[in-house]
């Protein structure tokens, strides 16, 4: 009997007929809440409860009221460890070999993670759960987030009863591009109001909760929290940067020692565990100019702010759940995604878009804008040396497969099911391991079907043994890693890695384009070297070699193959091309159009014509948008300001162009045209029309020719989202008059950097 036949009876009329309802999924009796929280970025040694003196009070009293993993694993990036996270398979069984953005035309690769390999949401919403999304989703191209796009793969069409939060790897933290289920809306408050992402985030994720408890006080809920912290930016509230102030002056290097020595104090390493080496490319602090120093800390200051003001949102989480009166039979689990990140390079970025552009900001520039850092009109991730500190003791960092980029805190606490308190479990874990652990700890068996697909084995292992049993052997023996080429399998605390550079940079002298089969292996020891610092691979070959042949049978199992290194194919050969567009019309509303999904007009002539009427008295002292790209850290924006034509070229936020007309544009119906002609140095001149007439014309000397927007970012039209693009006036800037259309047209053929737009992708997970 299937699930909706009819079970009653039916006869003539009613009097011989007997009605039947389904019956409404329940959970198992005294099922637990589940409360999973993921973290963006966060290095092994970054909380206060796995070696850091960053304060993290909250997330600490969760590892006092529970567990803490100190052998849990990742894939080294965030849309693969988070499809593994939801679904309990690997990265590249649910097409997530690479973030959702660099997807290409294998099946371990395409971002289309399949319906046999059903969500956590999806489990428990057929057992009586409630499941709710807040925060970071990251598992949809960004070609597929705009109005336009299917849901498929959203998170309401994977289980979710609702979302709140962001799509893309990154937004700002000040002004993010935001979205409510299935539609894209404007943040709750402007900065000048207060607003920061983090905060709002927790006020949905308690909303969501009152509102369940409202209707149904009994149901357990699945709440998925994905914090945008802390992803760079590194922006936060000016207090909070402030409370670090001078805390990292003693440098990377002495922070390294003192991490170490905390982490064996505190009994996550043991003893005599060796610091792994700088690396050649990381400068010692001591090297550093004094001023390069104040610089480097006022980074540090403000990533530790951001990690801080974050584990105070997730207090407020707790704290409600605690109100509620269901901290003892809520389960949560906090865990990070990858190791931290080296994106902000070696003295640290203000601007992402300027690496991406070819024009990052230098020493000097960082120590005259340094009281910029933190703040909305800087986008700024910390350099190299902080990345090394935040993932001791390891080697390495996000995007590899070594230690640095894999090795990940997870917390787990249930009161009323995990005797333990404050303790540590060693076995060796992954992130593929949540799902089945969680399903145990309920008392749920996966489903054979979901929605009728016929749903695939589980990869992971219940760490539910190891929660109650610190002695208990692991039962995680085998994990192979992939990502972008570096490889590594891990069997019984052996660990064979081999790394595969993208480029030339921090390569190690490595040939980026030589042969898979010359790449050279390194092995360890993991049980007695966990930082991989003795390479044994010379006095262990037969087992390097079985070891490799482990590896292979892996990735021919789990849709690892076929391996490519060059990221740069999957913009080449991209599942849906826009850049081939002469023509676009844009509508005004409140949607964004992904710079992706965008006309491609970097370093093209072009012309953009607005079509408006300003009936009724004309246009003196209006304002408004027209149409534009981007943010104040880089982009474009055609308005009018007080009654006046203007365009504004922000040429990734280090010089602004402005073209002004003085002419007030009278009442009526009026064409207002924008021209660019391209030089090929990427400047060209830019002229205003009103109605085919000249009334502006000046040179714009630089644009971009990369990328102008951050991830979420692009054209809106009638409005700006912000911060905006310019100076003297404030976003979202409306247009006051009757705005019809837009129309752009471009000429010439469209300017690709594929290697710098793989880059600004990669920066973006």
């Amino acid at each position: 009997m299937t699930d909706t036949e009819f079970r009653g009876t039916t006869g003539d009329t009613w009097r011989d007929s007997t009605p039947w309802w389904p019956p409404d999924p329940e959970a198992p009796a005294d099922a637990p809440n589940i409360l999973v929280i993921v973290l963006d970025d966060v290095g092994y040694a970054q909380l206060g409860c796995y070696g850091s003196d960053i304060a993290t009070p909250n997330i600490d009293r969760l590892a006092a009221n529970g567990v803490r993993l100190s052998r849990f694993h990742t894939t080294a990036l965030c849309s693969p460890t988070r499809s593994c996270l939801l679904t309990g398979r690997n990265h590249h069984s649910n097409g997530m070999g690479r973030v959702a953005d660099l997807a290409v035309g294998y099946p371990g690769y395409n971002a289309v993670t399949p319906r046999e390999n059903g969500f956590l949401s999806e489990i428990l919403s057929k057992n009586g759960y409630v499941p709710l999304a807040v925060g970071k989703w990251h598992l949809t191209p960004e070609d597929e987030t705009h109005a336009a796009a299917p849901r498929d793969s959203w998170p309401c069409g994977r289980g979710f009863r609702h979302w709140y939060g962001f799509h893309g790897g990154e937004t700002h933290q000040f002004v993010p591009s935001l979205f409510q289920d299935n539609t894209a809306i404007e943040p709750p408050r402007s900065p000048e109001d207060g607003y920061h992402l983090s905060e709002d985030l927790a006020d949905r994720a308690i909303q969501m909760l009152g509102e369940v408890r409202s209707v149904e006080p009994e149901v357990p809920f699945y709440m998925h929290f994905a914090t945008g912290a802390c992803h760079s930016p590194h922006q936060a509230p000016s207090d909070w940067i402030e409370k670090y102030r001078g805390r990292f002056d003693s440098g990377w290097d002495v922070w390294r020692e003192n991490a170490i020595a905390r982490q064996i104090q505190i009994g996550l390493l043991p003893e005599g565990t060796q610091l792994s080496l700088r690396p050649p490319w990381v400068p010692a602090w001591d090297d550093l100019k004094a001023e390069d120093q104040k610089v480097a800390s006022r980074f540090m200051e403000c990533f530790a702010a951001f990690l801080s003001h974050a584990d105070a949102q997730i207090g407020r989480v707790l704290d409600f759940v605690e109100t509620l009166g269901e901290t003892d039979n809520t389960v949560v689990v906090l865990v990070s995604d990858n190791g931290a990140s080296a994106e902000g390079g070696q003295v640290g970025s203000i601007n992402d878009s300027r690496v991406w552009n070819g024009v990052p900001a230098g020493r000097r520039e960082l120590r005259a804008r340094i009281d910029e850092l933190g703040t909305g009109t800087s986008h700024n991730n910390y350099p190299w040396g902080w990345t090394m500190a935040g993932n001791t003791p390891f080697r390495r960092w996000k995007r590899e497969v070594h230690e640095g980029g894999i090795a990940d805190p997870c917390i787990v606490s249930w009161p009323a099911g995990i005797a333990a308190r404050g303790e540590l479990r060693t076995q060796f874990a992954h992130a593929i391991d949540v799902v089945p652990t969680l399903l145990e700890l309920i008392g749920i068996d996966p489903p054979a079907f979901i929605g009728g697909a016929e749903q695939s084995p589980i990869e992971g292992t219940s760490f539910a043994y190891g929660l109650r049993d610190a002695q208990a052997p692991e039962r995680h023996i085998t994990q192979y890693f992939e990502m972008l080429g570096s490889r590594a399998i891990y069997h019984e605390g052996w660990k064979a890695v081999t790394f595969k550079p993208l480029g030339q940079m921090y390569n190690d002298g490595i040939d980026p384009d030589a042969p898979f089969e010359d790449d050279t292996w390194e092995l360890f020891d993991t049980i007695n070297d966990p930082t991989e610092s003795v390479n044994i691979a010379d006095a262990h070959p037969a087992r390097l070699g079985e070891m490799i042949d482990l590896w292979w049978t892996e990735a021919r199992r789990y849709k690892v193959l076929p391996l490519d290194n060059r990221p740069v194919a999957a913009l080449l050969a991209p599942r849906r091309p826009f850049d081939t567009r002469t023509r676009a019309v844009y509508w005004p509303g409140g949607t964004i159009v992904p710079e992706t999904n965008a006309i491609n007009t970097r370093g093209r002539s072009h012309t953009i014509v607005a079509e408006v009427d300003l009936d009724g008295g004309g246009l003196d002292g209006a304002n408004g948008t027209l149409l534009a790209m981007g943010t104040v850290l880089g982009g474009w924006s055609f308005q009018v300001l007080d009654g006046c034509l203007r365009y504004v070229s922000n040429f990734v936020g280090k010089e602004t162009f402005v073209v002004n007309s003085e002419r007030r544009i009278s009442s009526g119906e009026h064409l207002l045209s924008f021209e660019f002609t391209a030089r090929p140095d990427s400047g060209g001149t830019a002229r205003l029309f009103v109605d085919g007439e000249v009334v502006g014309e000046g040179e714009i000397e630089r644009t971009t020719m990369v990328r102008h927007s951050i991830s979420g970012n692009g054209i809106t039209c009638g409005w700006e989202q912000g911060p905006p693009v310019g100076a003297g006036y404030s976003a979202p800037f409306r247009f006051t008059g009757q705005l019809r259309r837009v129309v752009v047209e471009v000429t010439g053929e469209a300017n690709r950097n594929p290697e710098a737009e793989v880059e600004a992708i990669l920066a973006e997970q």
